[in-house]
């Protein structure tokens, strides 16, 4: 998964000036759950998107969350660090007109974004911010993690980016969901290999 060229979009952290770091006190987590931790520690460093850490200035702790099927997820308690970052103001679309628009169409495709944030990278000067401790040591994401203020912001402003003019036409998206629509079955095929094409060039 290349991700998003980083001359397209990164992920940054527009910090208050004044803000002083924080870095959280250690939580402790049971024997079995500190395993899985370190299982999903492995698969992020594994693929890139975490590097270690060893004098941070921001420290945040992960939040085991267990999905249905038992598995753990981390999530990274960034409450302190986006209590630094001002509201990104960029706007997400109407879903009530997006709804209208696909109506009349003769043929519609639904997309939702694989892997979606990590898709962008967090831009160099920010992405030690992003740091984390785990009972085997400390990380910072190299993509843009969820949990963080603004990354929904950032993800629709990179989506417009790329279909800027076919939104409203042949494309309607928000966030990390896409609708591909024509207006006939035997166009639509078209309609997708442009849409495709679009995604392999933006990486």
């Amino acid at each position: 998964m290349p991700g998003l060229d980083p001359n397209l979009v990164s992920h940054t952290l527009n910090i208050e000036l004044g803000t002083r770091p924080v870095v959280q006190p250690r939580r402790n987590f049971h024997p079995e759950v500190e395993k899985q931790i370190k299982v999903e520690n492995e698969k992020l460093l594994a693929v890139g998107f975490i590097k270690p850490i060893k004098h941070p200035t921001w420290l945040a702790n992960i939040v085991p969350v267990k999905k249905k099927t038992g598995v753990i997820r981390i999530c990274t308690d960034y409450r302190d660090l986006n209590r630094a970052c001002p509201k990104n103001e960029f706007p997400l679309p109407n879903m009530d007109i997006l709804i209208d628009s696909t109506s009349g169409q003769g043929m519609l495709s639904f997309m939702d974004g694989f892997s979606e944030y990590n898709q962008i990278k967090m831009s160099p000067k920010d992405a030690e911010k992003t740091a984390f401790r785990t009972p085997y040591g400390n990380f910072y994401y190299t993509v843009m993690p969820f949990g963080l203020k603004n990354a929904g912001a950032t993800y629709q402003r990179a989506m417009t980016a790329v279909f800027h003019d076919m939104m409203g036409k042949e494309v309607e998206d928000y966030v990390d969901d896409l609708v591909v629509k024509s207006k006939t079955r035997l166009g639509h095929q078209e309609v997708l290999r442009k849409v495709l094409e679009r995604c392999t060039n933006a990486a």
